[in-house]
């Protein structure tokens, strides 16, 4: 029968693995080999994905890949078969540290949801985010700090399974490892699943490098009541292992001193060891290894064994390492021969069988070291999914869940961002006071105070929005609002890890655009950028906090909750639009890990909260301040003189000058005009285009000329008539503007990004352009609808 049929609850033993391609590479590498214990645990709302728990951990498929693995049913007391240890020693002697030498450069290695980036941040003192899923680490991080008179250079690498070439996290680590050649690797492990987190451990010993493995949520095993021989089982593997709780530093010293031990060459758990793949493939490996070893060029770089490994797979990247051997058709050959003869004695390919002996491996050791638990470690979570993944309540509580987080950001920002907006006036006021008339005073009341502080105003209400988001992701809620989301997102023609970039959207489009480098699949990456400017990012906020106070005080939620989820609604509309026109369809596999819930601490959450709030502040004494100095200079000049004609007793002729902005204003505002829009709202709108921010402050700055409303706020200055007599903004054409805002080109940083990550300058033109004429088009309708109705 295929695990698609099984039903929950139902336990099945894992016979083969159909199909080919990336798919069944990866669920192998996963664990998903013959023989393992596998049980579906639930559905998503729209029955599909499926969470499956194999190997102590919870993985979701959709139900065709599923339907890809053959199973047969087994009682509830089989076990999956456990093989004895199979390890090779062979001794081989450490280089000794180079004397004089006070610098180790430390690779950080492990698995998706490990708490590689915690205990980056544990040892090197700094503010990376943290989340609950895969994805977070999606760039090289580095930092230097000093410890027993070395400098620890601390390289933070992209989370990963394995070693293949099967996503850009795997491919680049391999590529970093082979090109760097770090000092040590230190590989993080999860100790609460250790079946799944040694496999990438066996890959790291194949390929004999110095290594320290760091057992991190050491507490967790503790508190499920498993028992771990750690010392034992490093020295049967040849890599001492320290337990670490990154959260509160436990272990970190002696994690450290470990380091420092193996790269003077002090460690006595430190040997080379081989994971034996069984009599026929090993056989194969020695031949393989022999004639590579020919080639002096290759075998000093990388080692022999483990090209030896990965050419037998049939890897891509190591075949191309190969060909440029002159020995390269000898081993295609040999390769060839022994591959064919393999499985046909097996009756599986070549890679299942190196996993399986991998996994016998590790069930081999943990058999000698590890006593499990008679604690239920995922009670909790189980007990939590039933509620936020039921197929009634799932969406609902998504929905709510964020609706609740735009009130909270509005309702909870209002009372310190009031108290803001009193101090900036009073500040406002005084420097008007005490400041001599002139071109000093005009810039400082008027640029400087009038734009920065029309923005700094709204920093409460950012430091809510990314508190409430950085919870959701350090709870490990993210990777539950993708698997509830997968159907939907796999009918619009993306997969359901592409919502965590866009729900990280929300935050900042930048961040976001970089963690698509978790979608296996290019096409689907790709319409992943594209959409995620629609997204509304924080820069936004201070406008919608602006006009909806202004014009909407008593429904502020809700038009929070149809702005943010007006983005989503362009988004999905465009993804479909560039996978039926632009991109081929494409049948991505959905394989994600559904981590344990964990509780974030406040401390972290807080600080991760900062961390971004301390961001938005340098954008005010960096881009945003400069912007409103420039966006003051072009508004004050020419210098605004109103003589009048007196020849007529009957009628005054203005004859003032537009100053250079509003003269640009009025040129461009012909365009903008049937939105609404003055030409102040068209300035803003263009000087918004580096970053969203400037909006706010622009508007504040080209609302501050009316003497008379020097007393006023900014959202009364914006309804009254202008000077020059050019209209207020109204309800209807502050609906325009905030549809405008969210969905007209991207900022500077984003563009730079698509174009970054995408390879190509054409896709960073094509999100300016169709971004901006979706933008017109939607606010035109928005105002006339709105002016219909209210």
């Amino acid at each position: 029968m295929r695990l698609s049929e099984l039903q929950n609850g139902q336990k099945a033993m894992i016979v083969k693995i159909l199909g080919h391609g990336a798919f069944r590479k990866r669920v192998i590498e996963m664990g998903f080999v013959r023989g393992r214990l596998i049980e579906p645990i639930m559905d998503a709302p729209l029955k599909d994905p499926i969470s499956y728990s194999i190997l102590g951990y919870n993985v979701s498929l959709r139900r065709a890949e599923a339907a890809m693995i053959e199973v047969e049913l087994a009682s509830d007391n089989v076990e999956a078969e456990v093989s004895a240890p199979m390890i090779k020693v062979e001794t081989t002697e450490r280089p000794v540290a180079e004397a004089g030498r006070r610098v180790i450069n430390v690779a950080l290695i492990g698995n998706p949801n490990c708490g590689k980036t915690s205990l980056y941040n544990c040892l090197s003192g700094a503010t990376e985010h943290v989340g609950n899923y895969s994805g977070v680490t999606v760039d090289v991080k580095d930092t230097e700090f000093e410890y027993n008179g070395y400098t620890i250079r601390l390289i933070d690498l992209p989370g990963t399974y394995s070693l293949a070439a099967y996503s850009p996290e795997e491919l680049f680590v391999r590529r970093y490892l082979r090109d760097n050649c770090p000092d040590i690797i230190l590989n993080v492990v999860d100790a609460s699943n250790l079946q799944r987190n040694l496999y990438l451990t066996t890959e790291l010993i194949d390929m004999d490098r110095s290594m320290v493995i760091a057992l991190n949520m050491y507490d967790d095993l503790r508190r499920s009541g498993a028992q771990l021989d750690y010392e034992i089982l490093g020295k049967m593997i040849g890599v001492p292992m320290v337990p670490v709780v990154a959260r509160n530093a436990e272990g970190i010293s002696d994690l450290l001193d470990n380091i420092v031990q193996v790269f003077e060459g002090r460690s006595r758990s430190v040997r080379h060891i081989h994971v034996s793949h069984g009599h026929d493939i090993e056989q194969a490996l020695r031949e393989l290894i022999d004639i590579i070893k020919r080639d002096g060029k290759i075998s000093p770089v990388v080692s022999p064994r483990y090209l030896a490994i990965k050419f037998l797979e049939g890897d891509k990247e190591v075949d191309k390492l190969l060909q440029d051997s002159p020995s390269y058709d000898l081993l295609k050959q040999t390769c060839t021969r022994w591959r064919t003869d393999i499985e046909r004695l097996t009756g599986e390919d070549i890679t299942a069988s190196i996993a399986s002996a991998k996994y016998g491996f590790i069930d081999g050791a943990l058999a000698e070291t590890y006593v499990d638990g008679d604690k239920d470690k995922h009670r909790s979570t189980s007990l939590i999914d039933r509620v936020v993944t039921h197929k009634y309540f799932g969406f609902p509580l998504f929905l709510l869940i964020m609706l609740l987080i735009f009130w909270a950001t509005f309702f909870f920002g209002q009372f310190p961002m009031d108290w803001i907006d009193s101090g900036v006036a009073l500040l406002g006021s005084l420097a008007g006071e005490y400041l001599p008339d002139g071109i000093l005073k005009d810039l400082i009341c008027d640029g400087i105070i009038g734009g920065v502080g029309g923005v700094i105003v709204f920093l409460p209400n950012i430091l809510i929005l990314y508190f409430c988001i950085s919870f959701m992701e350090d709870t490990g809620y993210m990777a539950r609002a993708a698997f509830i989301m997968d159907k939907i997102m796999h009918r619009i023609g993306l997969h359901g890890k592409s919502f965590i970039p866009l729900i990280m959207g929300f935050g900042c489009n930048v961040p976001a655009i970089m963690a698509t480098r978790s979608i296996e699949s290019r096409s689907s990456r790709l319409i992943t950028m594209l959409i995620n400017p629609f997204i509304s990012c924080s820069a936004r906020l201070p406008l919608y906090v602006l006009l909806a106070g202004v014009f909407f005080s008593k429904y502020a939620a809700i038009v929070f909750f149809c702005m943010y989820f007006g983005g989503v609604a362009v988004a999905v509309v465009t993804a479909k639009i560039l996978r039926k026109f632009v991109f081929r369809k494409d049948e991505t596999p959905f394989v994600m890990e559904l981590p344990p819930y964990r509780m974030p601490t406040l401390r972290a959450t807080l600080k991760h909260s900062w961390s971004k709030g301390a961001q938005y502040l340098r954008k005010m004494g960096g881009i945003i301040l400069v912007a409103s100095i420039a966006v003051w200079a072009l508004n004050y000049f020419p210098r605004h003189e109103q003589p009048v004609d007196h020849t007529s007793e009957s009628s005054a002729i203005d004859l003032r000058y537009d100053s250079f902005l509003e003269a640009g204003g009025k040129f461009i505002n012909p365009v903008m005009e049937p939105l609404g829009l003055n030409w102040r709202a068209s300035v803003a709108v263009l000087a918004g285009v580096p970053a969203k921010e400037i909006v706010v402050s622009t508007l504040g700055v080209l609302y501050t000329e009316d003497a008379e409303a020097e007393h006023a706020s900014l959202g009364q200055r914006m309804t009254s008539v202008g000077p020059s007599g050019e209209p207020g903004i109204t309800p209807a054409s502050a609906l325009a503007l905030m549809v405008f805002v969210l969905l007209y080109c991207p900022c500077f940083a984003t563009i730079a990004a698509i174009v970054k990550e995408s390879g190509s300058w054409h896709w960073g033109a094509f999100s300016v352009v169709y971004n901006t004429v979706v933008a017109w088009l939607l606010a035109f309708g928005t105002y006339h609808l709105a002016s219909f109705f209210l």
